[in-house]
């Protein structure tokens, strides 16, 4: 039936109880929430749509579009509905049950949301006007937080709302333009932008070339706090937890201010404490220093016995917090610590890790200072009697050629290969242990591994892998030690280091030859549509218009001239993009369409052509 048949149809008003949600409506799962907004709203602005149904014979009549209208009216209280004239409903009534199906279906198939630009555009002339939040939100029954992020779009200039309503960016992406300061550059980066397919992240980082995310480790080190204390200025994303830091000189004497107050108070007994802005401590830099290790400490026989107890506890991770703090104090004991001697002779190195943290490296011995540790007994061993750095005589020539040296060092090597053929359970801790550390150059195993890239070039929307493969290793381990913290991942147990071990090869996993490849497949049978699913961001948008048409008429099994596929071949290409993710995403909009068992079943298994 036409709408402007639906027009024509008579109004007649009734009761609030002579009305009730007929069968025909479609329209069955609603959100509590969004009903009571759309209450609010009909209680300050009205009824401005009104609901149509069919007459039953005795009387009654069975809402068949407006279902959502019909129950935020019941929501109401008599008296506010005769205050906005509703003590009688007004009701269209169709002129046959045929006639009442046919409403049924062509509102809920036909209801279209008011596009993003154009909600904005009213919300910011009502505020203009004098309306408060809370009334806006009220009126177009909407959540105030949702009314506050539409205002923040209203300040944008109008070229990039024109922008938006065209369809050549996308919301998220009118969104970025909120952080920018300079209007002249949010104008040339918007033609830079129109069509394509930037993700948030590039957007962003456009619209605000010079300042420096929140995220950095120098604002890290230095806190947001005591940045805006100096005057430093930040700008905040509203649609996301993104900041930006303004004032990069100012940052940067924030943070070597601070490192070196806080290297002054780390060095505080050793003979020097050296810093570094940088994020790690380069080998260069040690190469020619001389590393000397804590004293490590003993524990009694008594110590000794709590701490393994205490570490089988820990392995299986049922130590409690009180266990966990004995273990730690118990540790330390083994771990020892640098002797006053030591540090008399000795320095460290202070600076700030990739993460933001304070971290101290060493201790190390200088070149001139190694004849004074040698005799103070600091500097010992193999150490001691290694070439002097700063000798100006020539070292004595070994009667060991390099040829040989080389096949002693390949003699010690394989002895060693052979003393770990007896513990099969420590290579495969260390093997866990290196492909979930980043230890560079001082990795155990003669190994390398390849990146295999599992997420998306741009925003990953859609996409949910498991956790395990989406969790980075650590990566600064510059200046680390190495043996306790071996030590210390070995003591988490079993499971973690089989755990690690298992996450760290599924993401190094890339298939190998076809026959190997559907073995695999085969035993783990990977589904594509388990972790991703197609919508507006990641796919549809990222297509042209003539492909969503066709991908609309073969879902919906729908000939080329029907209106369905007519209208939709209409629309631009956002709202094509909008309402197929709509139709795999909504089970709603699947029932508006009349999807069958069928095409459920190819919507929920549908891949791109080539995507195996």
């Amino acid at each position: 039936m036409e709408q402007q048949s639906i027009e024509k149809a008579p109004i007649q008003y009734f009761r609030l109880d002579q009305l009730y949600l007929s069968p025909m409506n479609p329209r069955e799962g609603v959100d509590p929430e969004g009903i009571a907004l759309l209450a609010e709203s009909i209680k300050a602005a009205g009824l401005i749509q009104n609901l149509a149904g069919h007459l039953d014979p005795d009387g009654r009549v069975g809402i068949v579009a407006g279902g959502r209208r019909l129950r935020a009216i019941i929501e109401l209280k008599p008296d506010d509905l005769a205050a906005i004239g509703l003590a009688e409903i007004p009701v269209r009534i169709a002129p046959d049950e045929a006639t009442a199906r046919a409403w049924a279906s062509i509102e809920n198939a036909a209801r279209e949301a008011l596009h993003p630009a154009d909600e904005i555009r009213a919300y910011g002339r009502m505020a203009e006007s004098g309306s408060a939040v809370p009334a806006i939100a009220r009126v177009f029954a909407v959540t105030e937080k949702h009314v506050y992020r539409r205002l923040a779009l209203a300040a944008l200039p109008v070229p990039v709302l024109d922008a938006l309503k065209a369809g050549e960016i996308t919301l998220g992406a009118a969104e970025c333009f909120t952080i920018a300061k300079d209007e002249a550059l949010a104008l040339d980066i918007l033609d830079r932008v129109r069509g394509e397919d930037y993700s948030v992240s590039r957007l962003k980082q456009l619209l605000q070339p010079e300042a420096i995310r929140a995220n950095d480790r120098r604002a890290v080190y230095v806190g947001l706090d005591a940045y805006e204390g100096a005057g430093g200025q930040i700008t905040r994303d509203l649609f996301g937890s993104d900041a930006f830091l303004a004032s990069p000189d100012l940052l940067d004497r924030l943070f070597a201010e601070k490192l070196d107050m806080d290297a002054e108070m780390l060095g505080h007994g050793w003979k020097w404490a050296q810093t570094s802005e940088d994020y790690f401590i380069s080998y260069e830099v040690t190469e020619k220093l001389d590393k000397i290790y804590p004293v490590e400490g003993e524990l009694t026989e008594e110590q000794a016995e709590r701490y393994d107890e205490l570490a089988e506890l820990a392995g299986g991770e049922a130590l409690d917090e009180d266990g966990e703090a004995e273990l730690a104090a118990l540790q330390a004991i083994l771990d020892g610590g640098f002797t006053d001697d030591q540090k008399a002779h000795a320095g460290i190195f202070v600076y700030v890790n990739g993460d933001g943290q304070l971290t101290v490296r060493g201790a190390y011995i200088r070149s001139e200072d190694r004849e004074a540790a040698i005799a103070a007994e600091v500097l010992t061993g193999f150490a001691a009697t290694r070439g002097h750095t700063g000798s100006t005589e020539a070292a004595p020539k070994s009667p060991i050629s390099a040829t040989l040296r080389d096949d002693l060092n390949r003699v010690a090597k394989g002895a060693r290969q052979h003393a770990t053929l007896r513990d099969p359970e420590l290579l495969i801790d260390l093997l866990a242990y290196q492909l979930s550390h980043g230890l560079a150059w001082r990795k155990p195993f003669g190994l390398t591994t390849e990146d295999v890239p599992n997420w998306p070039t741009t925003e990953a929307e859609g996409y949910a892998l498991d956790d395990r493969l989406t969790t980075e290793p650590p990566k600064d381990m510059h200046g680390k030690d190495l043996a306790k913290s071996f030590r210390a991942f070995r003591k988490k147990g079993t499971d973690h280091v089989r755990g690690e071990l298992t996450r760290m090869l599924a993401s190094l996993y890339r298939g190998g030859d076809d026959d190997l490849s559907a073995l695999i497949d085969k035993e783990t049978k990977p589904a594509i549509r388990e972790v991703w699913t197609p919508n507006a961001a990641n796919f549809f948008g990222r297509v042209g218009g003539p492909y969503l048409n066709d991908l609309w008429r073969d879902l919906l099994d729908l000939k080329e001239d029907h209106p369905t596929a007519t209208t939709f071949a209409k629309l631009k290409k956002g709202e094509k993009a909008a309402k197929l993710e709509a139709l795999f995403n909504d089970p709603a909009m699947r029932k508006t369409h009349g999807v069958t068992e069928a095409q459920e079943a190819r919507i929920a298994a549908w891949l791109p052509e080539g995507m195996e």
